[in-house]
């Protein structure tokens, strides 16, 4: 089956953004997907608008941005400015989660919703209509490279019954010790878009490796 790669430049070399993403931009590989953190909400602080402007310059895919921020509803349209395509919030961090969802949508970008390991896919149901995308973490946010949490396919199977019965054309996101490995069985048990940082980033030919991937799909 077909589905969305999308290469979290978390886990490239920073100080070298421009290499990696004219890389990507080679590839088969989908988005760009870039983890906003702001060491509040999650414990680490990453890149914020003007990197994400910097990177929009040099890519010509869309750019999945991933806000694991407090009171998102802030950032919104500095985010749209930024150059961003899709913009994910968390449940977790939105007091308003529908009028997030409907701002985000407003704003002209796909509009996402992630939930961390510990939070039920039943928090969804209620929302599921508003979103394109949801995001299952699969790992604790924060942190690169961390083990895949095993039952996040339980969780996966649940939301994807959900969009089966309210919102057929959403997108199936998972992000967190994605491999390929495990990306099979996280593409049968309904995913349709992986996030994949470190499994294609410390791989010694990221082409080779994202091509690996996207064979799976075939």
């Amino acid at each position: 089956m077909a589905f969305i790669l999308s290469p979290s430049l978390l886990s490239a070399d920073f100080a070298n953004l421009q290499a990696a993403i004219e890389t990507l931009d080679r590839t088969s590989a989908d988005w760009l997907h870039i983890d906003v953190m702001d060491g509040l909400f999650v414990p680490n602080i990453t890149l914020g608008q003007p990197i994400v402007k910097a990177i929009r310059k040099h890519a010509k895919k869309p750019l999945d941005v991933h806000l694991m921020i407090q009171d998102p509803d802030r950032y919104i349209l500095s985010f749209k400015e930024a150059g961003a395509d899709i913009l994910t919030v968390h449940e977790e961090a939105c007091r308003h989660l529908n009028r997030t969802l409907c701002q985000i949508r407003d704003a002209g970008m796909k509009a996402g919703v992630a939930i961390n390991p510990h939070t039920p896919a039943c928090v969804l149901e209620n929302v599921i209509e508003f979103a394109d995308l949801v995001l299952v973490m699969s790992v604790n946010p924060g942190f690169g490279g961390q083990a895949f949490i095993e039952n996040s396919y339980r969780k996966i199977r649940k939301i994807r019954e959900m969009k089966e019965k309210y919102n057929p054309h959403l997108i199936l996101e998972v992000d967190g010790g994605v491999s390929l490995e495990n990306a099979p069985a996280l593409l049968s048990s309904g995913a349709n878009a992986l996030v994949a940082g470190n499994a294609i980033f410390s791989a010694p030919d990221i082409p080779a490796r994202i091509e690996a991937f996207k064979q799976i799909g075939i």
